[in-house]
């Protein structure tokens, strides 16, 4: 699994097509998250950022082979492993993503809550953003994986159905990914920083729902 795994990474860095994802995440949160701010809202604004940028990544690594590549490493290593492979190979790239992201907000923000009444230390807030990037990564991914082969074959139908339910897993009531951002928001009003360890163990059930489900339609319709 690792040799594939490290394929598909490759793959997808040498494609160059991790780059408007990639650099739509670093515009977004360019945009929204500027020096001097408090710490945890940005945090949680940068999190956010990550899920339809997962779910794109997840997408295009899922559809970079070529079917006749794709048919060949499927008879050498089956095709369950192979979709599994791409599914951890885009997420393993976002959460890099998420976390030199969240090391960047960090480090650039003022350490002090929305009033700026409070201090707030830095590697507190640093971790719980990483664990919200975390959850949004893991939402992406489940998302991405739910949106495209062998579920929704066609692309058009694929985008909008990414776009639709990236949003959804953001603002919906219940969504593990809405609760850890919020955590943060909320927290930069007081000052108190607030892990979000429930929200993670949601969303890392979700994503690994989504990725066998994924995993064995693939087998099943291709």
């Amino acid at each position: 699994m690792t040799a594939l795994v490290r394929y598909h990474a490759v793959l997808l860095l040498r494609s160059q097509r991790w780059l408007p994802p990639v650099l739509l995440y670093a515009v977004v949160t360019g945009i929204g998250v500027r020096a001097g701010e408090p710490v945890l809202g940005s945090l949680g604004y940068a999190a956010a950022c990550l899920l339809p940028v997962t779910a794109w990544l997840v997408r295009v690594c899922l559809n970079q082979e070529p079917p006749a590549a794709r048919h060949v490493t499927a008879a050498a290593a089956g095709r369950e492993r192979v979709h599994l492979a791409a599914l951890l190979a885009a997420t393993a790239c976002a959460g890099l993503l998420g976390a030199a992201g969240t090391l960047v907000v960090t480090a650039i923000s003022a350490p002090v809550n929305a009033g700026r009444e409070v201090a707030v230390d830095r590697l507190p807030a640093a971790l719980a953003g990483l664990l919200t990037a975390a959850v949004c990564v893991l939402l992406g991914a489940a998302a991405g994986a739910l949106t495209t082969r062998p579920l929704i074959p066609a692309r058009a139908w694929s985008i909008a159905a990414a776009s639709l339910t990236a949003l959804l897993a953001l603002v919906a009531v219940g969504s593990p990914a809405r609760y850890a951002v919020t955590g943060l928001v909320t927290g930069s009003l007081s000052g108190t920083v607030a892990y979000p360890w429930l929200p993670l163990a949601g969303a890392a059930a979700l994503a690994a729902a989504a990725a066998a489900l994924a995993c064995r339609l693939t087998a099943w319709r291709e």
